[in-house]
């Protein structure tokens, strides 16, 4: 996989130590030392992405305590040998999933995203993995994500077209679209699934 180049790790380990020292810090001086450097972070990652501040500053800054990755669920939902997925505004597939709110588990999330972009009503059944994405997905991030894949039963439920997807659609395993929405779930990530809804024995893959 891709990885960050150098010049982005500094600025990303710059901003973890400033958002740490600004939840830990009660000197006002620490303070807004703390707060300079954070904000030199965000400066080296607009410089690098030629992207404005205030951009980066959303992406990079928007968030307050000890930094830790945040999550991104994912449903495996078969028909048969066929997988779930659903169609982005962008015209690209994805298994349907998206960040974990911070009052929901991982399995309610899974159900919400599922009920969200596809329609389905599901269960969650049996975690699949639990993968750091920047091991696996491309291209890298400046913030960290847990990605979890949940295997899933449907039981009811009725696609509509939404604010998120256009489509659902089951595919077999020759018959995956190229056009995968890769930062979010890429071939090798939807095949696991296929092994894991094919193996009763199967155990959590973890990084």
């Amino acid at each position: 996989m891709k990885e960050l180049d150098k010049f982005t790790k500094w600025a990303c380990e710059i901003q973890s130590l400033a958002q740490a020292g600004l939840e830990y810090s009660t000197n006002i001086y620490d303070i807004e030392r703390f707060e300079r450097l954070r904000d030199i972070s965000a400066e080296m990652i607009a410089e690098k992405a030629d992207i404005s501040i205030e951009k980066a500053k959303s992406l990079f800054c928007n968030e307050k305590g000890y930094q830790t990755p945040k999550i991104d669920t994912r449903a495996a939902v078969f028909d048969g040998d066929k997988i779930l997925l659903v169609k982005e505004n962008d015209g690209r597939w994805s298994l349907p999933g998206g960040w974990c709110d911070f009052d929901l588990s991982i399995a309610e999330n899974t159900i919400k995203e599922t009920r969200e972009e596809a329609g389905l009503d599901v269960t969650a059944d049996r975690l699949i993995a639990v993968q750091d994405r920047k091991k696996h997905n491309e291209p890298p991030y400046v913030y960290g994500i847990i990605k979890t894949f949940m295997l899933c039963s449907a039981i009811g439920g009725e696609f509509k077209e939404n604010s998120e997807t256009t489509e659902r659609r089951y595919f077999s395993k020759s018959e995956l679209p190229e056009n995968l929405s890769v930062e979010k779930v890429n071939k090798e990530q939807i095949l696991m699934c296929f092994e894991a809804k094919d193996n009763e024995n199967w155990e959590v893959v973890f990084d």
